[in-house]
């Protein structure tokens, strides 16, 4: 069982608490020096600005890259929320027409975002005084995967709600027309928004809550559906067969299930918070391979209460059921682990590596177990025939006849 615990450590090590910013920002481009800067929490964005109290005038610029030699970028404030709807953005790509850069203002409204009209280019409602954008590398500079892009804005804001500004950015990798696709869904794209006091310089610290529940609720599911569950089914099928071990193993089978259960039960809780907090947001199959793993756990839980004595007549058809419906449960949670981590955007990363070695350890473990039990049975088996046909007595040694 100690290998499990030392892939738990090595798991959690891999496995990203803590927000990620870019590695630096800067306050000074080719054209502008401003007074501050902070690097952003996704796509290695960043930001620089000036704020201007007497008359409320923001001068910012973004700093994002392409995905995407026909891709785009896209900046902008949401005045209301956190959110990327209802945000006024600033987008640009390389024109359809002439392949120079576009900038662009749009408006990013419901519809859009639940893909039923395409997102088109209208004037914004908010005080935007002026805008451009530039490639790094000046007029020389190409649009392709990697290129850098800076966009600038000079707006004015409302004097009093200066305190709390949402930014929100990304980007996407195609454009139709003069209409941006959508962006990539991974957990990167899908945290790109930003609180900020652009009068002191601080974060609010509300999103980054988010992005570190996220985490917690990963690490939660992973080490209870994904690890402790199968190896409590492990435990149950090798473990009691052990005659010394005495009804040990069921003990322990009980404790190390319930754990997981119970583990599971607040990963559950915390993923229905997150489906609350972040509205529009749909990962249709992760849901519902969690609600089903869920509801499995819990009918097996439940089984515990009514577990018919051995004498029982009906003892065969529970056992019926809690084998079919334990082994669903540890299929559809081990299934659904690999899709959190492809919705977390960790489907390249050492942490599902560490996870597939402590996986691969378990089934390793479990294969070299049934084939020992296999060779077990069957000896017994042969003796027993053996035993019944006269050839070995009651103590298993080989009878033979005594001639006088």
């Amino acid at each position: 069982m100690f290998p499990f615990f030392s892939f738990f450590l090595i798991f959690l090590s891999f496995f990203p608490f803590t927000i990620v910013f870019s590695s630096h920002c800067t306050t000074s481009t080719s054209t502008k020096t401003f007074e501050k800067c902070m690097p952003l929490s996704s796509q290695d964005a960043s930001i620089a600005w000036t704020f201007h109290p007497h008359n409320a005038t923001l001068d910012i610029v973004f700093f994002g890259s392409f995905i995407s030699p026909s891709g785009w970028v896209g900046f902008g404030i949401n005045p209301n929320s956190p959110e990327m709807t209802g945000t006024r953005a600033l987008i640009a790509f390389p024109d359809p027409n002439s392949g120079q850069l576009v900038l662009l203002p749009y408006i990013i409204d419901p519809s859009v975002k639940l893909q039923k009209s395409p997102l088109l280019s209208k004037p914004l409602d908010i005080h935007l005084l002026a805008s451009s954008s530039t490639l790094y590398g000046g007029k020389m500079a190409t649009i392709h995967n990697g290129a850098t892009i800076q966009i600038y804005a000079t707006l004015k804001l409302v004097p009093n709600k200066t305190k709390n500004v949402h930014f929100v950015w990304n980007r996407g990798i195609y454009v139709q027309g003069y209409s941006p696709t959508i962006h990539p869904t991974n957990i990167n794209d899908l945290s790109s928004v930003a609180t900020i006091d652009v009068l002191s310089g601080s974060q609010a610290i509300c999103h980054n809550n988010f992005l570190t529940l996220k985490n917690v609720h990963g690490v939660i599911n992973a080490i209870s559906w994904g690890v402790i569950l199968p190896l409590g089914a492990v435990t149950a099928r090798y473990l009691r067969h052990i005659e010394s071990l005495g009804p040990a193993w069921f003990y322990a089978h009980a404790g190390i299930q319930l754990s997981g259960i119970s583990l599971g039960t607040v990963g559950f809780a915390i993923g229905i918070r997150l489906g609350q907090l972040s509205p529009g947001r749909v990962y249709g199959l992760h849901r519902k391979l969690g609600i089903a793993t869920f509801v499995l756990g819990m009918l097996q839980t439940l089984a515990l209460f009514f577990r018919p004595k051995t004498t029982n007549k009906f003892r065969k058809y529970w056992k019926s059921y809690h084998h079919f419906v334990g082994y669903a449960c540890v299929v559809l949670g081990v299934v659904n682990v690999f899709q959190g981590f492809e919705v977390m955007g960790e489907g390249r990363s050492y942490t599902k590596l560490a996870y597939c070695l402590c996986l691969s350890t378990m089934i390793g473990i479990s294969v070299a177990l049934e084939v020992n039990s296999w060779v077990v049975f069957c000896r017994k088996a042969k003796e027993e025939k053996m035993r019944r046909e006269g050839l070995i007595g009651s103590s298993g040694k080989f009878s033979g006849s005594s001639h006088g």
